[in-house]
């Protein structure tokens, strides 16, 4: 099998709801690329709501089905974090978190029916999400001097590669997404160009 660097996730946060027997299920999904940026929403979601009974969550990052953490916060052990990471593994999306807040109603729900909370409030939170593809990529640093400029250009132009930054004086200097997919392509070239140094960020 080829290796493949394209992903889906979602293109901004939105949010969802399910309600049984009185509890209320508020979800919540959001784009992350980091354990850091999912721990910066999980407290901004604890300050929001400070009375929930629960925040149960489940993030997957990258490609393997290795990168994920997922808690229970308090529910029976199964019940709410594994069938919230379940439903990322099934739509097949990552780089997500999700988080369900949950206000209890008065009524147990049993397992099954905690399952099925949790898995109906995800489901409804990443109906409202705009689903979109991504790639794996790396960002490449070059120098080069000015004259060396319009071989790099044609490099960047030909290979549609995204520039993140530029500067262009008598030392210039350029930032590249380069997809994981495109990497040997795009060396070969680089090296072609003389006095062109690519340094992998």
């Amino acid at each position: 099998m080829l290796f493949d660097d394209t992903y889906c996730t979602i293109a901004e946060p939105a949010e969802g709801f399910f309600k049984d027997k009185g509890s209320k299920f508020i979800s919540f999904v959001f784009p992350i690329s980091s354990e850091n940026e999912a721990k910066i929403y999980l407290l901004e979601l604890r300050e929001l709501h400070p009375k929930a009974n629960h925040h149960v969550y489940a993030y997957r990052l990258g490609l393997d089905r290795m990168t994920y953490r997922l808690s229970d916060d308090g529910e029976p052990s199964g019940s709410s974090g594994r069938p919230i990471l379940n439903t990322l593994y099934s739509k097949e999306i990552t780089n997500i978190l999700v988080v369900v807040v949950r206000y209890f109603g008065g009524t147990l729900l049993g397992i099954p029916g905690l399952i099925n909370a949790y898995r109906s409030a995800t489901e409804d939170a990443l109906e409202n999400a705009q689903i979109v593809e991504k790639h794996l990529f790396n960002l490449y640093d070059l120098q080069f001097s000015y004259v060396q400029m319009n071989d790099v250009m044609r490099i960047v132009k030909e290979m549609e590669l995204p520039v993140r930054e530029q500067t262009f004086e008598m030392e210039c200097k350029m930032v590249l997404e380069v997809r994981t997919t495109l990497t040997e392509r795009f060396i070969s070239r680089a090296e072609k160009v003389e006095g062109l140094s690519v340094k992998l960020l």
